[in-house]
């Protein structure tokens, strides 16, 4: 999943950027509130994480031009201010929710999933297809009740397929979601992890779950009928 990571404090970006990273998670990061603006119209985020406190333009009137612009990306605001009327005028101005500095790491983390979680629809904290288990708050991957160990790329790649079960998701889908601005469009570098992931998840098992539809993506799914490649 990619978050698009705001905040104008170099050390505490790069901080929360790689605790970030280190969870699966693709992180773009932006310093001042018309990055935000550029960036959101640019790529498609699940995620901004908002400071308010920015250069150029505040977290309050970024939050409400993102929705202006009719963007419904999810939107978790960060503060040093405790104050109700902050509170209120963040959640008023289109946020989803609300952190105040200084956080643990851990309660920003489980923000996060909750927002994640709730997308379109609310998902699940387990994540089930056929004998597949994903627990997306611990990364525990299990098929058959046997343990799969992942790396953190493979893991938020099977994870975004999983959120998508039963559909089909293209390449660009997948470039947007799981890798970052630096992603390299012309490489085989998701080719490279669909196919670690069919040996991980697929080998040895039925029904195979990952199958690839020539010209149109990927899907996850205990179907059959889809061609393999």
């Amino acid at each position: 999943m990619r978050i698009l990571l705001v905040e104008d404090e170099p050390d505490v970006a790069q901080m929360l950027a790689k605790g970030l990273r280190e969870q699966s998670y693709a992180v773009d990061v932006a310093s001042d509130g018309e990055s935000v603006l550029y960036q959101a119209r640019l790529n498609n985020y699940d995620l901004i994480i908002l400071d308010i406190m920015l250069p150029l333009k505040d977290g309050f009137t970024v939050c409400r031009e993102l929705r202006a612009a009719e963007l419904s990306v999810a939107i978790l605001m960060l503060t040093a201010r405790d104050d109700v009327h902050d509170r209120i005028t963040g959640l008023d101005a289109g946020a989803d929710d609300y952190l105040i500095k200084p956080f643990d790491f851990h309660e920003l983390l489980a923000r996060v999933r909750a927002l994640l979680r709730r997308g379109h629809m609310l998902l699940p904290e387990i994540l089930e297809i056929a004998d597949l288990k994903i627990d997306t708050r611990s990364h525990e991957v299990s098929r058959a009740a046997s343990r799969i160990e992942l790396t953190a790329k493979e893991y938020a790649l099977l994870e975004y397929l999983a959120r998508r079960v039963n559909q089909v998701v293209s390449r660009s889908d997948i470039a947007e979601h799981v890798w970052d601005e630096n992603f390299d469009p012309f490489s085989n570098l998701i080719e490279v992890y669909i196919q670690r992931l069919r040996r991980k998840i697929d080998d040895g098992h039925e029904p195979k779950l990952i199958r690839t539809l020539r010209g149109e993506g990927y899907r996850l799914a205990a179907i059959s009928g889809d061609t393999n490649v």
